[in-house]
């Protein structure tokens, strides 16, 4: 049993970082939070930005330095062990370490709403976002002019835009059908859409 376990979900502030030393090998990676920390003098809500490091060994943390990328959303459960060492001076120096245990599988199914975002609102959070581009095209046609010749002006334009949106809305999930939903592995970079057998 360990004396001290959390459970973190956070966003890599970079590509983690493979490491082999003889027969160990290690990932190393940052995960970086925003929590909500009150409101200001203007009534507007504040964050604050806590980042920890954490470490996984094995066959974990060589998948999660393969799949992961910066940005990316980790679930994470780690336990807390000691780092303690006799500094050159003789002195001793306290230190801890974050050691991945779990690196967690995500199921999102139909949850509801409420005033404020609610339950929806966060899973739509958690899937993130997409960056897509939107093309429209836009056709027009001078009419015949009694002066002019019979031959109209035709014109057509095109643009192109590139939105960043919510991969999935909160109404898209609370409008799900049992057993339906959004599941992110601890293997795969990508939410897939799943449907559950009865």
């Amino acid at each position: 049993m360990n004396s001290f376990t959390l459970t973190a979900i956070g966003n890599l502030a970079k590509n983690p970082e493979l490491v082999k030393k003889g027969e160990t090998v290690y990932a190393r990676f940052c995960l970086v939070g925003n929590d909500y920390a009150g409101k200001d003098e203007e009534g507007a809500a504040r964050e604050v930005v806590t980042s920890l490091w954490f470490t996984a060994f094995g066959a974990l943390g060589e998948a999660i330095a393969r799949n992961a990328l910066t940005g990316d959303q980790l679930l994470v459960e780690a336990r807390v062990r000691a780092n303690n060492w006799t500094n050159a001076e003789g002195e001793k120096q306290y230190d801890h370490s974050f050691v991945i245990e779990n690196c967690g599988n995500t199921l999102i199914l139909r949850c509801s709403s409420s005033e404020n975002g609610g339950t929806a609102q966060f899973a739509s959070r958690l899937i993130g976002e997409r960056e897509v581009m939107r093309r429209q095209t836009a056709r027009g046609r001078d009419r015949d002019s009694p002066f002019g010749g019979r031959g109209a002006r035709r014109s057509m334009n095109v643009s192109e835009q590139h939105v960043t949106e919510s991969a999935v809305l909160a109404s898209e999930i609370e409008q799900l059908p049992d057993l339906a939903g959004y599941l992110k592995t601890a293997s795969c970079r990508f939410w897939l859409r799943i449907v559950l057998a009865r």
